[in-house]
């Protein structure tokens, strides 16, 4: 299995209310890692993590409408301060780019609200998408909902009537005849498809 050589984090973000700040707080003692408040002159926040090696990462958080927000963009190298932050990034719903260093290649994830929704192998100019999220159930959710179809069957039969009555006022002409029968069997293969 390859070596992690560093873990990036570009432009990812956390925002929490005042209750998941305490929970923050409260976790990152968990981890066995010192961590430091600094509260900065405009009254913003910076908890700064450290491991045994003496591997920092600073996460400043400011203030904004209402929540804490912390934009992110670092790369660690030790397993215990890389696997600490991945733990809070996934707790505390991050969003961003956690690019993932080995020797030759690269893997890219993307992250929104603590979820990965695209894993993606970067080597040299070359990228290949392993993983990408479907909301699948979101998306059935959204077709049943929709009534696009039935407006469209609507559209179709109310179409499919004015050629019947077209059909009916030609009588005997067979060239005007036959272009209505082609569009009502087109209409009819349609209809076939959107009721099923």
């Amino acid at each position: 299995m390859a070596q992690r050589l560093a873990t990036e984090y570009v432009n990812a973000t956390m925002q929490m209310t005042d209750i998941q700040m305490d929970q923050f707080l409260q976790y990152t003692q968990a981890f066995r890692v010192t961590n430091r408040v600094k509260v900065m002159d405009s009254g913003e926040q910076e908890f700064v993590l450290e491991d045994e090696s003496g591997e920092e990462v600073h996460l400043p958080f400011e203030r904004k409408n209402g929540l804490y927000v912390c934009e992110l963009s670092c790369r660690l190298v030790t397993p215990h301060l890389t696997n600490a932050v991945r733990k809070l990034f996934a707790a505390f719903k991050g969003s961003g780019k956690v690019n993932r260093i080995y020797r030759g290649f690269t893997m890219s994830y993307d992250y929104h609200a603590g979820t990965v929704h695209r894993i993606t192998q970067v080597a040299g100019n070359d990228s290949i998408v392993i993983y990408e999220y479907k909301n699948t159930a979101g998306e059935l959710q959204r077709l049943f909902n929709s009534n696009e179809a039935e407006k469209e069957i609507e559209s179709i039969q109310h179409h499919i009537n004015v050629l019947l009555d077209q059909r009916i006022a030609a009588g005997n002409d067979k060239l005007i005849t036959k272009t209505i029968d082609e569009r009502l069997r087109r209409f009819n293969q349609r209809l076939f498809v959107l009721e099923a």
